[in-house]
């Protein structure tokens, strides 16, 4: 497949998540709740998630912001659902050494649609829009 069929790829998956985003909405029952922004663009995001025995169970969020930010955000719910806190965390590690523009190990883990998210690396500015909930899933499993 040839760079522009892929990068035209992308960007539909994006705007997919974005116009149809996955686990969005408000999760009740104790759940655990993150609130976080990027001031320089006006992203916000309230991630929450559902963790039983070392596993995130459910998770779902609420927000707005640019495509990047709530598409990532969809992305990531998809990812993490269903996984233990380490695995979580450790996709989280691999996004953010991806967003970077560096080398990353998938250590066997797919990656799926976040691999949309990898041109981003070419726009320093819009990296933290990306990152948005993926740091708001690091905070709240860190405590």
């Amino acid at each position: 497949m040839s760079f522009n069929n892929l990068d035209t790829l992308y960007r539909q998956v994006i705007m997919d998540h974005y116009k149809k985003p996955r686990n969005k909405g408000i999760l009740e029952d104790g759940s655990l709740t993150v609130d976080m922004n990027n001031p320089t663009c006006g992203d916000r995001i309230r991630l929450m998630m559902k963790v039983e025995e070392d596993k995130v169970v459910d998770v779902k969020f609420e927000g707005e912001g640019c495509s990047i930010s709530m598409s990532s955000a969809s992305m990531m719910t998809e990812a993490i659902k269903g996984k233990d806190i380490k695995t979580a965390m450790k996709l989280s590690h691999i996004f953010s050494e991806m967003i970077q523009g560096k080398e990353y190990d998938e250590e066997d883990l797919d990656l799926g649609d976040i691999e949309a998210l990898q041109g981003v690396s070419k726009f320093p500015a819009r990296i933290k829009c990306a990152t948005l909930a993926w740091k708001a899933m690091e905070k709240g499993l860190q405590e």
